[in-house]
């Protein structure tokens, strides 16, 4: 299973990395397909949970137009986030009509 890590809390950059990090291992998977695909939805989804919070205890330690801004790229980085885990999960639902075990 292939290790997520975003090494720069709220870089853009950083978590596409890790999505294509990651969708190169599961290319490298031909059996259990969903199964492999929904665990990576997962794993995106946590890695933006784990960056979001971060970021917001980051914001915590700010004030003003700084922090705001600073919980907005939390907000931003947890949605990208979720909506990449949603394709992530409905590509395993299509994996899994395709090739019922």
């Amino acid at each position: 299973m292939t290790s997520i890590t975003i090494i720069r809390s709220g870089s853009r950059l950083g978590l596409a990395a890790a999505v294509a990090a990651a969708s190169l291992g599961l290319a490298a998977c031909n059996s259990h397909a969903d199964d492999a695909t929904e665990k990576q939805a997962d794993a995106v989804e946590q890695a933006s949970d784990n960056a979001a919070d971060a970021m917001h205890d980051q914001a915590d330690q700010m004030t003003g137009a700084a922090a705001d801004a600073m919980d907005q790229k939390a907000e931003a980085v947890e949605h990208e986030g979720k909506a990449t885990a949603a394709a992530l999960d409905q590509k395993a639902d299509e994996q899994a009509a395709q090739n019922p075990h």
